[in-house]
């Protein structure tokens, strides 16, 4: 019998992360057994937010970069990721079923916030990957319902892979060598627990439960993915906190596992 697919959350970081892995990305290709074992990888990334959702379903989905402002070298960067078109077609019908509409894009590749983590996760890109975008329409309640229903595919041996921060201020970071703040760690700290303890209704409404969530994530696309993952875990998973430093003053790299 097929060994239930793993879930993950993985804060992406800087697009540097790719060039620059640091523990996170030790910690990552730690895992790419367990993730090589699968039939393809699902994604979900902060990088491509959709009104209603959309489905990546191309044969070799290409590099995206989509930043600016760095070295040249992370331009020239490739993941050669390949696609499974009618695994799309399979999780699309699947996704509709539970009344989610997808629409299939045949000509989008992977942003920055899937394939930077893959390349640790899945350096020799022999796993089939699709890419789901976020939809801006979806409230907490509708993501969490949403990774329940991506959580069924883990029987088939999908992976479902959220990126985007535990914390992500843009706003204060600091290229130095300096600690912290304050505020993230007692962020990263809260979603920990909440997490570990797979208490939803607070993850859901971070606004309310916690002083922090406004200095953690002055806009959602970063923290909403998460809500995915903990739709598609369950009491049963195994659960695994991935620690690494905060970068940058305010840029959580902390990571979740469920399998």
């Amino acid at each position: 019998m097929q060994s239930k697919a793993p879930v993950m959350f993985i804060s992406h970081g800087s697009p540097m992360w790719a060039i620059e892995p640091g523990k996170a990305g030790v910690l990552l290709s730690q895992l790419q057994s367990q993730f090589s074992a699968s039939k393809a990888v699902l994604v979900i990334s902060p990088h491509w937010q959709t009104s209603g959702l959309q489905l990546t379903a191309v044969n070799n989905p290409e590099t995206i970069h989509d930043f600016g402002g760095f070295p040249d070298a992370l331009y020239q960067l490739q993941y050669p990721a390949i696609g499974n078109p009618e695994l799309a077609e399979m999780v699309q019908s699947h996704l509709q079923q539970s009344q989610f509409t997808v629409a299939l894009n045949r000509s989008r590749g992977l942003d920055h916030g899937a394939w930077v983590p893959l390349m640790h996760l899945l350096p020799a890109a022999q796993v089939p990957v699709l890419q789901l975008s976020l939809d801006s329409r979806l409230d907490p309640v509708s993501l969490l319902l949403l990774g329940r229903v991506l959580g069924e595919l883990r029987d088939q041996g999908i992976a479902i892979v959220t990126t985007g921060g535990v914390t992500h201020n843009l706003f204060d970071m600091a290229f130095n060598n300096g600690p912290p703040a304050a505020y993230a760690q007692r962020f990263q700290y809260w979603v920990r627990e909440k997490v570990a303890s797979r208490d939803t209704t607070a993850l859901s409404q971070p606004h309310i439960e916690t002083k922090d969530y406004q200095q953690a994530h002055p806009s959602s696309e970063h923290y909403l993915p998460l809500l995915v993952a903990m739709g598609a875990s369950s009491w049963q998973d195994s659960f695994r906190v991935l620690e690494s430093p905060i970068l940058y003053r305010a840029i959580s790299m902390e990571s979740y596992l469920w399998c």
